[in-house]
């Protein structure tokens, strides 16, 4: 039951592992350290939700864009620029923040740079770790990604609370901007990833190939429907500053921010059990329908202790949705096509909650 850690045993893959971990968790810092600081400067909810809409719109461009480049280019050179850029971002939130009067549309701006580079650096990444591992141990591959994030998921933002409360916003900014120093040295580290021989040159056509091949597959399509619904309908982060001014400030978000990924945490450690399933399809069904029912209870909470019971149950529902359908695209994603399907997916992952 517990977690086959077999995929560490590969190099390349272990400084990924640890590379990401470390950025991941770096990341997880600014997720939370941006809305709270735009909540302190506005004390509007309503702006805090809007970052979402202002990072979505060039991830929505970029990230069909950046799986055919995936597809086409050097999948390690392309994670290398990507994260070079997302440190320049979180660079900016630091100095903005030490200003006397940060500025508010700075951080718009630098939240849709980065999610722009996101649409990049995804499919790149996603795209490459399947060939760092045998075939066979992709499953335990897929586990041990959901494990990395959600880590740093938890321990990310309890931090970021904590750093935010005692240091201050610009302090928490520069903290993420040295986490890429390690990853980017991880990558630096590992060996080529370049694309297959017959691997055409990224352009509209290629993007037009990609999205044909996952509309003719429904299993494809299916998993990023149900996310994409579960997501855009009971996504509840953008109220989390104001829960927790509520409640017990600063600290408070960080707990709110980190309960989802704890209760993925608690899926990731025992899932070995998730190699013998064979309806994938329907376990990514009922996982979603888990993770509603969470969110309806969340809204009824009356305490801080009673909403984290939520989150924990609708992250550990979230985790099991994640793990099945990362399957189902390792099984069945020729690795020519995996940086578009990449993607595509990030696309359906990251819409809804945004």
């Amino acid at each position: 039951m517990l977690l086959d850690v077999t995929p560490l045993r590969n190099r390349d893959f272990s400084l990924v592992f640890a590379g990401q971990l470390v950025s991941s968790f770096g990341s997880f810092l600014t997720y939370v350290a941006l809305p709270v600081q735009l909540w302190d400067l506005t004390r509007s909810s309503t702006l805090v939700g809007l970052v979402g809409t202002v990072q979505l719109v060039p991830l929505a461009v970029t990230s069909l864009w950046g799986g055919a480049f995936a597809d086409s280019l050097d999948r390690r050179k392309l994670l290398l620029w990507s994260e070079g850029l997302l440190m320049l971002g979180s660079l900016v939130l630091f100095f903005n923040a030490r200003l006397a009067q940060p500025s508010v549309a700075a951080l718009f701006v630098v939240a849709a740079f980065m999610s722009g580079v996101n649409g990049f650096h995804r499919p790149a990444l996603e795209s490459m770790k399947p060939r760092l591992v045998k075939p066979e141990e992709l499953p335990a591959m897929a586990a041990l990604s959901a494990l990395g994030s959600t880590v740093a998921a938890i321990a990310g933002p309890a931090l970021a609370g904590i750093l935010v409360s005692v240091f201050g916003v610009s302090f928490t900014f520069g903290v993420d901007a040295g986490t890429y120093v390690f990853s980017l040295a991880a990558l630096w580290l590992i060996r080529a990833m370049p694309p297959a021989e017959e691997a055409e040159r990224a352009g509209l056509k290629t993007i037009v190939e990609g999205l044909v091949y996952a509309a003719r597959r429904p299993e494809l399509i299916g998993t990023y429907v149900v996310d994409i619904v579960a997501m855009t309908f009971a996504m509840p982060m953008a109220v989390f500053p104001a829960l927790a001014a509520e409640w017990h400030g600063s600290n408070a978000a960080g707990y709110l921010y980190s309960a989802m990924s704890a209760g993925a945490l608690l899926v990731t450690l025992f899932s070995r059990w998730t190699a013998r399933v064979k309806r994938r399809g329907a376990t990514v069904i009922l996982a979603a329908t888990v993770w509603g029912l969470a969110i309806v209870a969340l809204g009824h909470a009356p305490s801080l202790a009673g909403a984290i019971a939520c989150l924990v149950i609708a992250g550990g529902a979230d985790m099991v949705s994640g793990l099945f359908r990362q399957m189902i695209w390792n099984d069945t994603i020729p690795s020519s096509l995996r940086g578009r399907m990449a993607g595509i997916e990030q696309l359906s992952y990251m819409s809804g909650p945004l």
